[in-house]
């Protein structure tokens, strides 16, 4: 009988998910425990099609490509699983011989890693999942991989534009991040301000109520001090009610498409304060960014990968990989497993003391807390004007 393990992604892809694939395949090619390693194309579709892809002879030189290379090299999806799917599943691993299973996701695979796990329970086959979010919201880990090169390009890429206001200062440029029901994305654009002189001035995060009309007064102000600026808002903004603030193309189960949140933002400046405004929405150029890929995010990821195959030939199940930040002057991380059911479909947002008294932008405490996870410092912009 042998003692196979697959690998299977979920969800949203991200600039190191395929970090993680690559020290799950290394650590199961190196490990005496398991025979074949196998990945399943196109998430647990793929497995439920039986589109598997026996990886265990891939040479390092092109396992190693996976470390940079964006989005996922083995498909993913959102499959809505019901009973009957994963009832099916078990037969199949049973078939292929599998006695781990590695998913690696976010809240809904892990979800996906319970719901599993409890219909294995009667068999050898043990699930275990790894971290996968731009989102940022896993319940307990401290940051989950992906996060930190979305961070990145948001922290980067907002200094740019902040860059191309101040040089031509006519508007106000309202940019909509990923994000829809946590703000850390949001919030990492704070952090523009290590790259340039001059960050966003106003941003607004879904763990805060929107109010149009505080809004409005928010830019008025800075219309009237500054002139122009830079808004950065969240894609899933909502009222006190709880409604969104643009009304969602449509949405099925979780996966929500949202309106266009930056464009009404701008345009709600234009017709209620007559000031020019305009819109910039990067979204999938956010979370697929291998240039701005943070080598924390990446290494700690590869990491996770890694950690999940030992778990698994350990003899754990049930579990998922998470991260624990080290004590020190000098940023530094380690593994560690919490239980499944701790975390699945269990939604962190930002903590209260990451956002400002006035819901209008975010404390020293969240820039000191997110600074580490981009990685090496931002590239500074140079401005010239500076004292004149």
């Amino acid at each position: 009988m042998e003692r196979n393990l697959i690998i299977m992604h979920g969800g949203g892809p991200t600039a190191v998910i395929n970090a993680s694939l690559y020290g799950a395949i290394r650590a199961a090619q190196e490990s005496p425990e398991v025979d074949r390693v196998y990945v399943a194309i196109g998430g647990t579709g793929g497995l439920l099609r039986e589109q598997l892809k026996d990886v265990s002879n891939v040479p390092e030189e092109e396992l190693a490509g996976l470390l940079t290379s964006p989005a996922s090299a083995i498909g993913t999806s959102r499959d809505a699983l019901e009973a009957a799917e994963y009832e099916a599943m078990v037969p199949i691993l049973k078939k292929y011989q599998v006695r781990y299973v590695l998913m690696n996701g976010g809240n809904g695979t892990m979800d996906t890693c319970g719901k599993l796990q409890a219909r294995c329970r009667d068999t050898d086959i043990r699930v275990i999942g790894i971290p996968k979010t731009i989102d940022n919201d896993l319940a307990i880990t401290d940051h989950a991989p992906g996060f930190g090169s979305a961070a990145r390009y948001m922290a980067g890429s907002v200094a740019e534009v902040c860059c191309d206001v101040e040089s031509l200062p006519i508007h106000v440029v309202v940019i909509e991040a990923l994000g829809r029901n946590a703000g850390w994305i949001t919030a990492s654009s704070a952090l523009a301000t290590d790259s340039y002189a001059h960050g966003p001035d106003l941003i607004y995060l879904p763990e805060r109520a929107f109010d149009e009309e505080a809004f409005l007064r928010d830019v008025k102000k800075l219309i009237d001090e500054k002139g122009h600026g830079v808004v950065v808002a969240s894609e899933g903004l909502h009222d006190a009610a709880g409604k969104p603030i643009v009304e969602p193309i449509f949405t099925v189960g979780r996966a929500t498409y949202f309106g266009d949140v930056s464009a009404h933002l701008a345009n709600l400046i234009t017709k209620k304060l007559g000031y020019k405004a305009r819109s910039e929405k990067p979204g999938l150029l956010g979370r697929a960014s291998i240039a701005w890929q943070s080598r924390v995010d990446r290494d700690e990821a590869e990491a996770c990968g890694r950690a999940a195959v030992a778990a698994a030939v350990a003899g754990e199940t049930a579990k998922m990989v998470a991260i624990r930040r080290l004590p020190g002057e000098t940023y530094a991380s380690e593994t560690f497993l919490v239980d499944i059911h701790e975390v699945m479909m269990t939604e962190r947002k930002m903590p209260e003391e990451f956002i400002n008294a006035e819901g209008n932008g975010i404390t020293d405490a969240f820039r000191e807390w997110c600074r580490p996870l981009l990685g090496e410092p931002l590239p500074k912009l140079i401005d010239l004007r500076n004292g004149v």
